[in-house]
């Protein structure tokens, strides 16, 4: 959530985690490498983990030839290492989708089975130590790393994610940076990974180091630097009466842009709906352009930072030996569908930008993937050659990277239900995605079919209108639509109906749908606050 003042937090944490022995598990592919040292040990890799706030992979050119958005060096990156087409962020049970997204970062965990903030229950299995260990920051990506003997280092924005984790990394400089300026904005972020690199070369510290390098942007409030506001042609809008100007520098309308959303799918009067400043209820083709010209904005400063710490591990000797990931916590509608935030499940919002480059990956590659941000910790686990914590339920993707495979998983299953529950759900399976809507505040239940090789657009009735064409300048085709309702889908249908409930049950989801047996659940309890013991009287 925006926050009207900045905060920050800066901790060098006292104790640097190190351990006299550690057992590390070998993967396959490292055991020749190990073999084939003359001192029986090889320098481990270091890590650049980016992530960002609120990024469509749409936003991107390697995922979205139609953008004019300008990112150099994120583009590098893709060019020299491997494009994930198909990762996802998993879901959430609370609007601020972004908990437990880096919840599921921190921990390897699904869903279901993380924790929520302090004094929470937003997921109603929180209380049960089978499903979500008690200890589980023990085993969480900062803890593994200051075990195995790497230097760890954080700056990400405030809130919204694993405290108990984040007070783990050895270094810490936390602030939630959304403004204009070099201070206030995501230069800030840049600054502190920028410190601690130049810090390590003064000591020559020869530690492997994993980063974990976090932006406060582009979430809202996108307030851009001026020079590349107007490079966009966006303004930072701040008249709630008026909408902002058209500019021809503005970015065209996104292709499956809708004026409104065609039903009420229960969330659409959250913050991110209705109170975005700049662009609050509106959904008009000049408030769109000019909010995806902020979000170009804030998104190219992003590359600049990028760029600048990738600059200094090059000149320090670091590059060629660590792993760069690009991604984010969630994707942003931004019109896309008539919607404007991440409470959704369409492509846009529920994938997310994934890109690996580092020694062993395939220039130039690209891959389905179909992993989740929660296969990250055993993954870098793997590759540094550590084990991956018990509590994991994550894939490594190391396979695909090594040009194994080109996915870990067949079936990929998403959640909302931070508004009316049980809220909304998906599940995609090859060429075809289901997704099913019910909530008991509006009453509304709705289902969609997609097959994404035929229409990857989610294209839907609504974008035939004549006046939606006119606008956005495409066309639809005619068989791109909503295929509920085909006769000719109707055993995928089924199917897909099918493959979703099996999903829900193996991922201990809470809720059923109006169309699925009940399995005997009963209603999930759940509290914004849990009630803190009253304190004893002294006698």
């Amino acid at each position: 959530m925006m926050m009207n003042k900045l905060c920050e937090q800066s901790v060098i944490h006292p104790k640097r985690y190190r351990m006299n022995k550690v057992m590390i598990k070998m993967s396959p592919f490292l055991v020749f490498f190990f073999l084939l040292s003359t001192e029986g040990a090889e320098k481990k890799p270091n890590f650049l983990f980016v992530i960002v706030d609120d990024q469509s992979p749409l936003d991107l050119s390697i995922y979205n030839p139609r953008s004019t958005l300008d990112t150099p060096n994120i583009e590098s990156l893709a060019k020299e290492g491997m494009v994930f087409d198909r990762a996802f962020h998993m879901g959430a049970w609370v609007g601020g989708v972004c908990t437990p997204s880096r919840h599921m970062v921190m921990s390897g965990r699904t869903v279901w089975h993380i924790p929520d903030k302090p004094g929470r229950l937003m997921n109603p299995h929180v209380l049960d130590p089978e499903k979500v260990p008690p200890d589980l920051v023990n085993h969480s990506l900062p803890a593994v790393f200051n075990a195995a003997g790497y230097d760890t280092m954080r700056t990400c924005k405030n809130g919204n994610s694993y405290e108990a984790a984040n007070k783990l990394f050895t270094i810490r400089h936390d602030g939630t940076r959304r403004g204009g300026t070099d201070e206030k904005g995501s230069h800030w972020h840049g600054e502190q990974v920028m410190n601690y690199l130049v810090d390590r070369e003064k000591s020559k510290d020869t530690d492997p180091f994993l980063i974990y390098y976090g932006f406060s942007h582009p979430h809202d409030v996108r307030d851009g630097k001026p020079e590349l506001l107007k490079k966009y042609g966006a303004t930072n809008h701040n008249d709630r009466n008026h909408i902002p100007r058209l500019h021809p520098k503005q970015p065209r309308l996104p292709v499956n842009w809708l004026p409104r959303h065609p039903f009420d799918h229960g969330h659409t009067s959250v913050r991110d709906e209705v109170s975005v400043k700049g662009v609050w209820e509106n959904r008009d083709e000049v408030t769109i352009r000019n909010e995806m010209g902020r979000e170009y904005a804030c998104s190219e400063n992003i590359d600049i930072q990028v760029g600048r710490v990738l600059n200094k591990l090059e000149e320090m000797g670091e590059l060629e030996n660590t792993y760069i990931i690009y991604t984010a916590d969630h994707g942003m509608a931004i019109g896309r569908h008539g919607l404007q935030g991440k409470q959704n499940l369409y492509d846009h919002t529920w994938r997310v930008p994934f890109i690996v480059k580092g020694p062993g990956v395939k220039s130039g590659s690209r891959v389905p993937g179909n992993i989740y941000l929660l296969d990250v910790l055993a993954s870098l686990c793997e590759l540094a050659n550590i084990e991956v914590p018990a509590t994991s339920e994550g894939l490594s993707f190391i396979p695909i990277l090594m040009g194994k495979k080109d996915q870990v998983r067949e079936t990929v299953y998403g959640v909302y239900c931070g508004g009316g529950r049980p809220g909304i759900r998906s599940v995609q399976k090859g060429d075809w995605k289901l997704i099913k809507y019910e909530t008991s505040k509006t009453g509304e239940k709705h289902t969609q079919l997609f097959n994404l090789k035929e229409n990857p657009l989610e294209f839907m009735i609504e974008h035939h209108n004549p006046d939606v064409i006119a606008s956005i300048g495409v066309k639809p085709k005619k068989h791109q639509v909503n295929l509920v309702e085909s006769p000719k889908h109707s055993s995928k249908l089924k199917e897909m109906e099918a493959l979703l409930l099996k999903q829900m049950r193996e991922h201990d989801d809470p809720y059923r749908f109006w169309n699925q047996p009940s399995d005997g659940l009963s209603e999930p309890v759940l509290n914004e606050k849990i009630a803190k013991p009253a304190k004893k009287k002294k006698k």
